[in-house]
């Protein structure tokens, strides 16, 4: 799956209803790069725009294969609940599947179903709910809470998260917790930070480890290019998550 972030995602509109198929062609008017996959059935709706259109004639069923093995994000104009029986025999890992997001029949609500970070449907549900006037449901704790999302951590920025899943797991838990986080900058560009609202005064920065006290923090957040001893991730047992930004300074 490529980056949403800094490659140009492979975007898919699919729509099985009357409604579904007027929605999704008034939003490919707006994103004319997406590919759509609808019925035959309205086939004819999607006359009118320049993007891609596959009308197939079985089953949707038999569409979700190609569709996660094809494109980044897969916007969905079907019902919720239709939607993950479908994706469901298809799921592999926030690593590996698309993000799949489903826009209501009534174009009222963008609701990013998987890979919501990593996968880059949180963004994508929200400028499509921008797009549509709709309203985006967002239901990952850091996007709710407004605080670090620490597994795609500058990542438009070309940053490279560094430690193991679990690190990232209970980190992440310290953080949408409210706990006390050290920000240890010592590298990349100060612009990582891309919320409207304030940084959570839970967050603490830092220009250099050394001066974090360790005992009144839950957990470290490091961008460095700094070598990282095993000694020290030992000593922070969980607790430290790496980011490495590009090495030409330009991010």
């Amino acid at each position: 799956m490529s980056n949403p972030s800094i490659d140009t995602p492979r975007v898919c509109l699919v729509a099985i209803t009357k409604h579904g198929a007027a929605q999704a062609a008034r939003l490919a008017a707006d994103l004319p790069d997406a590919a759509i996959c609808t019925s035959a059935k309205f086939a004819a709706t999607f006359s009118d725009v320049s993007n891609t259109v596959r009308a197939y004639d079985g089953a949707l069923r038999d569409e979700i294969a190609p569709l996660f093995a094809n494109y980044d994000q897969v916007v969905f104009f079907v019902s919720l609940g239709a939607v993950v029986r479908l994706i469901a025999p298809h799921l592999r890992s926030k690593d590996e599947d698309p993000g799949v997001i489903v826009v209501d029949d009534a174009g009222q609500y963008v609701i990013p179903v998987l890979s919501g970070h990593v996968g880059g449907a949180n963004e994508w549900s929200e400028r499509i709910a921008d797009l549509i006037g709709a309203a985006p449901v967002l239901t990952t704790a850091s996007d709710v809470g407004r605080t670090i999302p620490v597994d795609i951590l500058g990542r438009h920025l070309g940053w490279r998260v560094e430690a193991p899943k679990i690190n990232i797991t209970r980190v992440s838990a310290h953080v949408v917790n409210g706990e006390p986080i050290a920000f240890v900058q010592e590298a990349g560009s100060p612009d990582w930070w891309t919320r409207p609202t304030p940084l959570p005064d839970t967050i603490h920065r830092f220009a250099r480890f050394e001066d974090v006290d360790l005992d009144k923090h839950a957990a470290v957040l490091w961008v460095t290019h700094a070598e990282v001893p095993s000694a020290r991730w030992d000593a922070l047992h969980e607790r430290l998550v790496v980011y490495r930004p590009p090495q030409d300074g330009a991010a």
